[in-house]
């Protein structure tokens, strides 16, 4: 298994932008798809915001970051960057990243497909 760890999280004003890292231990980094959700307050549900293959060559993006979100991984550093730009007040939510082996199956913009998690780090944008 692997244990996430994440960090970057806080307070930002709206227009700004937002970088999160992810730094995975445990396990081979590289043999997991990892994905970027968020929930935002008052719901159950996570948001699907971003996915990337486990070694880099897809990404894929929620339609509401489009545009001005961008992942990437360097598995040399066993770490996940997460970045979204233009932040607004409805960006505010809990922002976890989670990981999917290469193997297990499953959907990349379905939370439950994920089996690991991290901590989650809260990102507040203010108007």
């Amino acid at each position: 298994q692997v244990q996430l760890v994440e960090s970057g999280g806080g307070l930002v004003q709206a227009g700004g932008s937002l970088r999160l890292s992810c730094a995975a231990s445990g396990d081979t980094f590289s043999t997991y798809d990892m994905g970027w959700f968020r929930q935002a307050p008052g719901k159950e549900q996570e948001d699907f915001v971003a996915a990337i293959s486990w070694s880099g060559g897809s990404t894929y993006y929620a339609d509401f970051v489009k545009g001005r979100s961008t992942i990437f991984r360097d598995n040399a550093k066993n770490t996940l960057y997460p970045q979204m730009n233009s932040l607004k007040p409805d960006d505010t939510a809990v922002y976890y990243c989670a990981a999917k082996g290469r193997f297990q199956g499953g959907i990349y913009d379905d939370s439950l497909s994920y089996a690991y998690w991290g901590q989650g780090t809260q990102v507040t944008v203010s108007s």
